[in-house]
């Protein structure tokens, strides 16, 4: 029964994505706003057709943490599933992405027209100083930015080393930085065809304020994010048997 229901859930899930990359191309012309909406209503269908076809739910927590004005959202990313809920519940946002995205036929439009940040890994410093004007430049016109720390996707119970340039924007900002940990891995897992049933949850931790030096601040960001995201999966694991199982040496297990 998993199988197929992952079997229907994905077939879904890219006819969606492609009858909404066409369907949405007009709004190339139309002011970025309406363009935001429109992604805010496609990533809620998908997230509604997850629910009923795999039975994945989700929940949020902590969002009396999100300040009243912009702010910098640094997010741990486990899945696909962690870039749609930001439309959610985030105004307006910004996300920080590789330029390879925005080389995806319609969508890379659609994304770059929304004010994505697109980042060019290979272009070390020029990179980095982009990266800190145009999240300056989204700040400044109060939209929050997010950033995933890690660049990319990690399954539960592991990390990879946060890139600098959440700690560039952060000291240049001058504004808070919401840690965010969830466990959207537990359920669905990167490259993975399988979609498990259960409830994920995704939770905003209490902010960081600006001008904090370096070292203390992504020290500090990491311990939230990561001891946040461990007892996440404790808890995942224990409620919902279907939840992806700790790997040998993981210490959540």
């Amino acid at each position: 029964m998993l199988v197929l229901r992952s079997l229907v859930y994905n077939f879904l899930f890219f006819a969606t994505c492609t009858i909404m990359s066409v369907v949405l191309l007009p709004l190339l012309v139309a002011p970025r706003r309406f363009l935001q909406s429109a992604l805010r209503i496609w990533a809620a269908l998908l997230m509604w057709q997850l629910k009923v076809v795999v039975g994945l739910d989700w929940e949020i927590r902590g969002l009396e943490n999100l300040p009243k004005g912009p702010a910098i959202i640094a997010a741990k990313h486990q899945s696909a599933w962690d870039t749609g809920v930001f439309h959610q519940f985030l105004d307006d946002p910004v996300f920080v992405l590789k330029q390879e995205l925005t080389w995806i036929p319609l969508f890379g439009w659609l994304i770059t027209k929304a004010g994505a940040i697109s980042i060019d890994r290979s272009a070390g410093a020029k990179a980095l100083k982009g990266m800190v004007r145009a999240t300056d430049q989204a700040l400044a016109k109060g939209r929050s930015v997010l950033i995933f720390p890690e660049g990319t996707r990690t399954a539960p119970g592991f990390s990879k080393p946060y890139n600098p340039g959440v700690a560039a924007i952060y000291k240049n900002a001058g504004v808070p930085v919401v840690p965010v940990a969830l466990n959207s891995g537990l359920f669905w897992q990167r490259r993975s065809f399988l979609k498990r049933p259960g409830r994920i949850t995704l939770e905003l931790l209490p902010v960081i304020e600006a001008g904090l030096d370096r070292k203390t601040f992504m020290a500090e960001l990491e311990a939230r994010i990561e001891g946040a995201c461990r007892r996440l999966a404790i808890e995942g694991r224990a409620k919902y048997p279907s939840a992806l199982p700790a790997p040998d040496g993981d210490p959540q297990s």
